[in-house]
């Protein structure tokens, strides 16, 4: 949406979860960090505390 690199599943799945469940145009994780004002380390973090619990929207 913003920068046109290909998104990885994850990615679209982290947009889905931090910005809007429906989305169909979504960030990379950098341009994602970017726009909520953290660093891509917290991004990579709390993907992996969701699939941990179990979330469907990562693999």
């Amino acid at each position: 949406m913003q920068c046109a690199k290909p998104i990885t599943f994850n990615e679209a799945g982290a947009y889905k979860k931090f910005v809007n469940r429906g989305s169909t145009q979504f960030l990379c994780k950098v341009c994602l960090a970017e726009k909520l004002g953290v660093a891509v380390e917290d991004i990579d973090r709390k993907i992996e505390e969701f699939k941990m619990q179990g979330c469907t929207l990562f693999v």
